[in-house]
């Protein structure tokens, strides 16, 4: 490549920091209205023993809340891809969308090579999704699942 040909990746950042900026306010949104939602029905769990199937079903309902908005996130960014020109077509524009945030990648599918640093970000932003959706599950969990030895008092 020579030094001419270099790509131009200020537009790519101009169009990234927004996206990465709504899909995390998006997300974060999302997940604490979904935690405030769980932590309501986890008190009135349905226990079996020491098994309560409420805490269960709210953890994998989270989970799949969780993956509906990074289905929801990938398919603005490959909105984006439309608008830019930077996809071909929608198929292509979310495949590539969804692989770039997590990771994955694909070797036939490539955004228009001038684009190609706003798939990175979109990366970035996957990681950050992820980080959040992780933390969120976390407290889930811990709500879910409170520690019991925590609440005990100390033996004498």
């Amino acid at each position: 490549m020579n030094p001419g040909d270099a790509p131009a990746w200020g537009a790519d950042w101009a169009w990234g920091l927004p996206l990465i900026l709504l899909t995390v306010v998006f997300h974060a949104y999302c997940l604490s209205r979904i935690v405030e939602d769980v932590s309501g029905k986890l008190d009135g769990g349905h226990a079996l023993g020491h098994l309560s199937f409420s805490p269960i079903f709210m953890v994998g309902g989270t989970a799949l809340s969780a993956t509906i908005l990074h289905g929801l996130e990938g398919a603005v960014w490959a909105v984006a891809y439309l608008l830019l020109g930077a996809s071909p077509d929608f198929k292509s524009a979310i495949l590539y969308s969804l692989e770039a945030m997590t990771s994955y990648g694909h070797e036939n599918l490539f955004l228009a090579s001038h684009w190609r640093m706003l798939g990175a970000l979109e990366a970035l932003s996957g990681w950050i999704l992820f980080g959040l959706t992780t933390a969120f599950l976390f407290a889930v969990i811990q709500r879910a699942w409170p520690n019991k030895d925590a609440e005990r008092p100390p033996r004498s």
